[in-house]
């Protein structure tokens, strides 16, 4: 397809980088070499198509980089959706990848509490919002300590009792002696795209749309062979 103007993809580094780029090439999208050269310090990368560059950033910031219109699309997990519920995100699909969960843990010492009789709690989470209108539905007051990381640690060294975070396999949290008490919701990737720009720009924020959900099929076909 040919694109009238430039047109930004934001993709979070880390893991979800691996499992989503099968996703972008099957639609249609191949990133120039330097993209995969871990020596790199670009920062944007041009594609096989005109007028179509990637950045690479962190998975909070592919977000506010399309909330803002800095970028039109990107890959995002609704951990971050829901903390940030910006308005000018539209998530039209959900790419099945980046499976995780945000949990409540706590030390395995504390688990004959019972979470509801809970009035308050405070814990240790990159997740205040979500976690304070999680609890505050049920009724309980969480007074959130924001950390960016290690938030294994909050136990600890006596910062709080509790943490929120991302659980994939439970193995770090039984590492450090915490056990996952209760889900808070369950995680993938979307594909998300920035409103302004799919009311300007509906012919080509549709067509990247059914590239992914065709993309999708693809990788899913492939998977079963």
């Amino acid at each position: 397809m040919q694109l009238s103007e430039k047109l930004v993809l934001a993709l979070p580094k880390g893991r979800i980088l691996k499992e989503v780029l099968p996703l972008v090439k099957a639609a249609g999208i191949v990133p120039e070499l330097a993209f995969d050269d871990p020596a790199s310090r670009q920062l944007e990368f041009k594609t096989n198509i005109d007028h179509l560059t990637i950045i690479r950033v962190r998975a909070f910031d592919a977000a506010t980089f399309v909330a803002f219109g800095a970028a039109h699309l990107a890959v995002v997990g609704n951990d971050v959706l829901q903390e940030f519920d910006y308005n000018d995100l539209y998530s039209p699909l959900d790419l099945g990848i980046g499976h995780c969960r945000l949990s409540l843990a706590m030390p395995t010492d504390d688990l004959q509490q019972d979470p509801r009789e809970w009035s308050h709690i405070r814990v240790a989470t990159k997740y205040p919002n979500l976690t304070k209108r999680y609890y505050a539905d049920r009724g309980i007051q969480a007074e959130c300590i924001k950390l960016n990381g290690a938030m294994e640690l909050a136990p600890q060294l006596g910062l709080c009792r509790r943490i929120v975070d991302l659980v994939s396999t439970g193995g770090t949290l039984k590492a450090n002696n915490l056990k996952e008490v209760e889900v808070l919701t369950e995680i993938t990737s979307r594909l998300v795209i920035n409103r302004p720009a799919f009311k300007t720009r509906p012919s080509e924020m549709t067509y990247w749309v059914d590239q992914f959900r065709s993309a999708l099929e693809t990788v899913k076909d492939k998977e079963t062979l």
